[in-house]
Parts: C-alpha cells; structure tokens; sequence
C-alpha cells in the first residue's frame, strides 16, 4: 500500500481548532500529525459516517452504495440489514456482509431485532433469540439493530427481553426505534437497554429521550425528513447527537449524503465542531468503530474539502486509499450476485374489490404525510359502485393494496389511503418495510393490476403503470429490494419512474419511498399489511369501514 503525505489546514475535533499541518500516511495508518507554518487552501477532516442507515432503500448492494456514497465524504455506515432479513433471513445478513468486503468502505453491520418486525403481517423468513444471539458473536456484527418492537420492551415481552440481554453481555450497543414515546416510557425504554433513538419528530420529544440516556439520531432520508425539527439539539447536547438517513434512495444519494447534514447545520449558525463530531465522533464512540478520527496511529480515514462552509469534497481517503476525487468515485463498479425469495404470480383486478358491508357507508383512511413515515386516520364517506367502494380521485381517495409475495395463492389486503395526489394509473413496489410484500396505489383495479403484475414478473422491483398497457419497471433482483445494475444507472432510471409517478398527478416529494412505508405497522396510526387494517397506536387490527 503506497505511503504518502498530504498538507492542509487540518481540523482537530478533539482539541477543537484548525491549524496548518502534514499528514504522514504509511501502510494504511497515520503515522504523524505535524503542524506546520503554511498549508494549502484546503481543509483536512474525518470522513463522515451515517449512524443509521438500510443500505437496501438505496436499491443497491453494498458494494454499489459504497461507490457513489465516497464522492459525498462518507467512509463508514453502521448499517441495520433488517430488510433482506424479512426477506432472507439469516442468508441474507450474510450476503450483505460478503457484499460489503468487496470494498474498502467501512460497513459495519447489526444484528436485526425484529424480523419479522411484528406477528401481524407475513415475512420471508424469521430470526428468534437464539439466532440473534449467535449472530452477535459473529465479530461482523456491532451491534443489535433498531428494536423497532417497542411495546415488546415496555411489557417486557421475554424474547425482546432476551435478545437485549445477550448484546449487553457482549458489550454491544442496542439501538432504537420508538415513535412518539415520552416520559416515563421512554425512562422505561431507556432502562432496559436502549442507547439510541432515530424516531423523534419533535424536539420537546428528542429532548425527552435524550435526558434518560439515549442518543439522538438526526434523521434526514427520502421520506422522513426531521433535520429542521431536530436540529437544535445539537446546541445543548452535542455529545449525544448524530446524523443518519435512515433511508436514501438512490437519486437522492447521487446528490448528497451526510454531507447535506453538516452544509445545512453550519448554515444555520451551529457549532461547527459540534457539527462535525456527530458527523464522525461521536458514532465512533459510541458505537466503537475502528475508524480513523486523524490522530496519530489512527486509520488513514479522511476527507478533503474545499471550504467549511460547502464542503465540496475534494478527496475521500479510506485506509489511506484514494477512493473518490473531486466528484468521481474510484471505487470498482463490482457485479453482484443474486439472492431472492418471490413465490406468489399474477393478480386479477377482481382481487381489489372491496364490497359495502355497513350502512354508515364510511370508510377508515389513511392520510399519508409528506416527509414522514406517522400516518393520521381520517373517517370520510366512500364512494360507491355497484356496490363496492371505489377510488374517488375529486377527493383524493385512491386504493392502497398489499400483495403477499411469499405465498403462492394470491392473498391480498386493500384499504383506501389520502395525500397521494394520482389523478391516474397507479404505482406499485416489492420495497415495502419490513416484510417487503407488494405494495401499491392507484386510481382503479386494471391499473393497480398492471403495475403489480410487473413487479411479479420481474420478480421484484418498483413500477408505474399510466395506464393498463402502459408499464414502466425497474427489476430489483437481488431480494426484490436491491438492483444489480450500476448504480448510477439505477439512480438514472428510479429518477425517470419518480418523475413518472409524479406526471400522474402525485404531489409527495418522494412518491416511492412514502409508498414504502405505508405497510410498517409499527409506526403509527394507520399502516396496511398483508392481513388487513392496521392501528399501530392500539397495535392491532381495525376495519376499513366505519360501522
């Protein structure tokens, strides 16, 4: 591995100043750190690491994400594989593992707590206690992923119980996931374990968290957007904040990362050590990374930008290699390989109906929120015909339906949802959290057909359908969550059906990845399963009709 040496003004997070220097690196690692008296017009920094992030909403393998997330400063993810998990189980955490060592960047892995995330819809496979036990000892994982089961933790359910029991014994991190919990819940949340939260739609509620030990995620991702909300807890709690997406489609990544954090934050006038610990410290820490901060026999991670206030970068370093310059990632395009599991085949329209059965004639809706993954429920009339409720496009009140993939009967769940803007077609996708059965809207049953069905015969992916003749799919072969495609290509064409959903009338700024998230129940009011109508603040079913 070649040696080199690279001089700038360097910013120390840790003694908190900016000054002239020479980085020595040798074999990998920094070997000096060496003030100087001039330097360059360029500023030398720790590269910055997403402290939560589904590496398979970027549609791409490890190995993909890795090679556009560099040009963007990124050097590290703590990555939770939870969705091909629901999928693959077991098989498909380690084929993330064996994807990610294919690259330099630095994937570090959790042990998924929750797969299935909860007994109310069906999953492709299941991971109890004694596999995410088994799984933790595996020096691979770093820690138990989002327990997204947070009413499990609060009734101390004992499988939950036991799966936080075996991380603290091995000195893992448990992190988690537990919307809208305040007060003495999130002290009891909080006492079982629990070290993070990346939920919070509101200060008041992350402040909360964060007074009974956990650390703030500042999640900014395609669909849940909680940057503007969040920010200030950076001012008074510093040491516990970090930054995540969460989830970030692939035309989002082509344009920025972490990165758009750090650029916003120090717009607004915050810290910018502050700011740039929780974009690398203070995951390091926290976490207990092996990932270089610019001390001295330290791994040789780091950027190098332009300016402290756009943070162009100009060079990525990982393990002291060149991975990407000034916009262009020098990273492998790698050919990845394939693992499924897609059984169910094609729908009808007539699977859709859903028949008048009370005489209220009022229907349970959905009301979707641009930027958020909470839901609200709304009670309205339906509209009626022949005897069934239909889609009412005056009002925006359109079908929202569920396809289990992993059976070979067609079983399918519809309600009716609000907010999503189609004035025609439909849109339908394999991606949907956690089980990643088929999820779709549209304005009629032909068009809701067409664009499932060729998400079925390409065995995974996300489709518009303009109408039933006109259908455009993106294939997602790996998991029916991941394409093995380039992934700026990918980025090109998931940008091309993005723009397509909104040409049918959508007004989310992220059709797709809302859609997603319209089937996890475990973030409250009102989610869709395969099996029906589901209240994720009671946590069980409810009906579509209102008796």
């Amino acid at each position: 591995m070649a040696s080199f040496t690279i001089s700038g003004n360097l910013v120390d997070l840790f003694e908190r100043d900016i000054y002239p220097a020479e980085v020595v690196v040798e074999n990998g690692r920094i070997v000096s750190v060496a003030k100087t008296v001039t330097a360059p017009l360029q500023y030398i920094l720790p590269g910055f690491i997403d402290a939560h992030v589904h590496i398979e909403s970027s549609m791409l393998p490890p190995s993909s994400f890795a090679r556009m997330a560099v040009v963007h400063g990124t050097v590290a993810t703590v990555s939770d594989p939870h969705e091909i998990a629901n999928v693959c189980g077991v098989e498909g955490v380690s084929y993330m593992i064996n994807n990610s060592k294919l690259t330099p960047f630095k994937f570090f892995f959790g042990v998924p707590s929750c797969v299935p995330a909860t007994v109310y819809e069906t999953a492709g496979a299941a991971i109890g206690a004694e596999e995410v036990e088994k799984l933790l000892n595996n020096p691979d994982m770093w820690y138990l992923s989002e327990m997204m089961n947070y009413p499990g933790v609060l009734n101390s359910d004992g499988d939950v119980l036991m799966k936080i029991a075996a991380a603290r014994r091995l000195g893992k991190p448990v992190d988690g996931h537990a919307p809208g919990v305040r007060g003495e819940l999130a002290a009891k949340y909080a006492s079982a374990g629990i070290t993070t939260d990346h939920e919070s739609v509101s200060l008041e509620e992350a402040v909360d968290k964060v007074k009974q030990g956990m650390h703030c995620l500042i999640r900014e991702g395609s669909a849940a957007k909680n940057f503007e909300a969040l920010i200030e807890i950076i001012r008074d709690y510093p040491d516990k904040t970090m930054f995540c997406s969460d989830d970030k489609h692939p035309d989002e990544l082509v344009l920025h990362h972490i990165d758009e954090h750090v650029r916003r934050a120090i717009a607004k006038g915050y810290d910018l050590f502050d700011v740039l610990r929780a974009a690398s410290v203070n995951p390091v820490l926290h976490y207990a990374l092996p990932v270089g901060l610019l001390k001295e026999g330290d791994p040789a991670d780091f950027i190098v930008v332009e300016s402290l206030q756009e943070f162009k970068v100009k060079q990525t370093y990982i393990s002291g290699q060149l991975v990407a310059e000034n916009g262009r990632s020098n990273l492998p395009d790698v050919k990845a390989e394939l693992i499924n599991n897609f059984v169910t085949g094609p729908v009808k329209s007539t699977d859709f109906k859903v028949p008048v059965t009370t005489t209220s004639g009022t229907l349970r809706l959905i009301e979707a929120l641009d930027g958020q993954l909470i839901t609200n429920e709304l009670q309205l009339k339906g509209k009626i015909a022949d005897g069934s409720y239909v889609a009412d496009i005056s009002r925006d009140i359109l079908k929202l339906v569920v396809v289990n993939r992993y059976t070979q009967k067609t079983e399918t769940s519809v309600a009716f949802i609000r907010n999503f803007g189609l004035k025609r077609g439909a849109i339908a996708s394999s991606v949907a959290h956690d089980s990643h059965n088929i999820v779709a809207v549209g304005v009629d049953d032909e068009c809701l057909a067409a664009a499932i069905n060729a998400v079925i015969s390409a065995k995974g992916g996300i489709a518009v359908a303009e109408d039933p003749t006109s259908i455009d799919c993106l294939p997602l072969a790996i998991a029916g969550l991941m394409s093995d495609g380039d992934g700026y290509v990918v980025a090109s064409r998931y940008s091309q059906l993005d723009g397509k959903a909104k040409d049918l009338g959508s007004t989310l700024r992220s059709p797709f990845m809302t859609l997603s998230f319209m089937a996890l129940l475990v973030i409250p009011s009102l989610k869709l399963s395969d099996k029906g109508l589901f209240n994720g603040t009671e946590f069980q079913f409810t009906s579509v009709e209102v008796e």
